[in-house]
């Protein structure tokens, strides 16, 4: 391994890699902080690019910097204007836009700065360490297990709840999982709910709804509520940029945690950082006591640390099935799999024999990437905080604009704007009325993979015996079963306390 490590060292350092390394963490973090293009656009974008470079360890390097910088970069859009295009950073919105709102924009992003380089290079030295003997652990899992893990996503939706509130999410969960069925069928390969539209036989794509959800409605928020444009002065949200002592210890046992748990999701090809992100936060919450818990959606910094930990170690994680197997662990690494067979390398068991250069080197550019994109990102962001400060005439237009660029260039089809509008002012009316959106989204992202993980499994065993013939599917399911249990519990439990009665009387 040590030899590995050297040449990885020999070839990552050389001057030509590490320009690589800052372009490619450069366009991807530009990219990353605009509405709808996420790191699979970029990337397909320039493959191109890095086919014509020739050499296979720097044209991944290139576009390992832009997958990691475009995660790394995607908190900034949730965190400032509530527009998380990419799926892994919706959890960053539900509390870093809330700080954003008390005037501290600029410690929230010095946050998912600090969580996301804490995530990213844990992942890459447990990259490092354990990924051949990961890639075994990957191989465990198949469409049973999956679909069990996304039950225990969806059960945990109570953490995305506020108090009195479960009922209320459950309903929203229950029309993301209803949402997530218009389009084909993964059972019957048939259209279902089109209502004869061909525009809809894909089904609706997740950047509109997630701008309808968060974006769209803070516009008509912002025009309501004229008070609601007021942040507080370019001052506050720059004088709020340092982190304390107090708030960095508070949040190193989240970062420690999650830094582990998205690697280990990661790992699992299929999951990636959008799961990891949810579950990160569903976790922090759950284990959360009294006050700290209370504050998850209202500007909570574990809140907001949980995710980003989570989803840029997952990031670093799918790199394993990917470097391994040949297996690719999402769909941006998908792309990457496929940058790699146009390159004549073939990712599997024997990458490491026979490609030691690009494996080796492809891990060591992670450590440099995650210095610049911190180098990059900490300086920019007094100046990225100012955002805030823009009029709210000039802010509006602003959220609006990029609101529908986001969904157009997603599908390039007009019928998205329409459908961006419909979803959008049905989702404000949600919002006045008190009901959670997070969980809607949850359901939606969740629904499509579960459903297609469920009709393979069903497929494979001709029946649902998987449920309970397999041990490690039948474990997810009582977890997910005790996560819906859980909150209830803790409820009863502290009225209990409250009345003086003690535990188990």
């Amino acid at each position: 391994m040590l030899e590995g490590i050297l040449l990885g060292l020999q070839t990552a350092l050389s001057v030509q890699n590490l320009l690589l390394v800052v372009a490619g963490c450069l366009i991807g973090t530009l990219i990353g902080m605009l509405p709808g293009l996420g790191p699979m656009s970029i990337i397909a974008i320039m493959i191109p690019v890095a086919i014509n470079i020739g050499d296979p360890a720097a044209a991944l390097i290139l576009l390992a910097g832009v997958y990691y910088g475009a995660i790394f970069g995607g908190s900034t859009s949730s965190i400032l204007i509530n527009a998380p295009g990419v799926a892994g950073t919706v959890a960053t919105s539900f509390d870093g836009y809330p700080m954003a709102r008390q005037g501290k924009a600029g410690k929230a992003l010095t946050i998912a700065a600090i969580s996301s380089f804490a995530g990213g290079t844990v992942g890459a030295i447990l990259l490092m360490g354990f990924a051949p003997a990961l890639s075994s652990f990957a191989l465990l899992f198949h469409s049973a297990e999956y679909f069990a893990l996304m039950v225990v996503g969806l059960s945990a939706i109570a953490a995305f709840a506020g108090t009195g509130k479960v009922a209320k999410a459950l309903m929203m969960t229950v029309i993301g999982l209803v949402l997530a069925t218009v389009g084909e069928s993964a059972l019957f390969n048939a259209p279902r709910f089109t209502m004869g539209l061909l525009d809809l036989q894909s089904g609706f794509s997740f950047v509109t709804l997630a701008m309808a959800l968060f974006a769209l409605p803070e516009a008509l928020y912002l025009v309501l509520d004229p008070k609601r444009g007021s942040t507080g002065g370019a001052s506050t949200a720059i004088k709020e940029l340092r982190v304390t002592r107090e708030e960095l210890r508070k949040i190193a046992p989240v970062v420690g945690r999650q830094s582990i748990q998205g690697f280990l999701i990661g790992v699992m090809p299929g999951a990636g950082a959008t799961i990891a992100s949810f579950l990160g936060y569903a976790v922090e919450r759950n284990i959360a006591k009294g006050a700290d818990q209370e504050e998850f959606g209202k500007g909570s910094i574990k809140g907001l640390a949980a995710p980003e930990t989570a989803n840029n170690a997952a990031c670093t994680g799918s790199f394993v099935p990917l470097l391994t197997l040949g297996i690719p662990g999402s769909g941006t690494t998908a792309i990457l799999l496929g940058a790699l067979i146009a390159l004549n390398v073939n990712p599997g068991p024997r990458l490491m024999i026979d490609n030691p250069s690009v494996f080796w080197a492809v891990i060591i550019s992670m450590y440099i990437g995650n210095i610049v994109l911190l180098v990059l990102n900490l300086p920019l962001i007094p100046y990225i905080a100012r955002l805030l400060t823009v009029p709210r005439n000039y802010l509006i237009p602003f959220i609006l604009f990029f609101t529908m660029i986001g969904a157009y260039i997603g599908q390039n089809n007009a019928t998205e704007l329409l459908l961006l509008v419909g979803l959008g002012v049905c989702a404000t009316i949600l919002r006045f009325a008190d009901f959670p959106l997070p969980p809607l989204l949850i359901g939606f992202i969740l629904g499509g993979m579960m459903e297609n993980n469920f009709a393979r499994a069903v497929n494979l065993t001709d029946g649902v015996a998987f449920m309970y013939e397999r041990p490690m599917t039948l474990t997810l399911l009582v977890i997910g079963l005790l996560l819906i249990f859980l909150p209830a519990y803790r409820r009863r439990r502290a009225r209990d306390l409250q009345k003086g009665v003690a535990p188990g009387d």
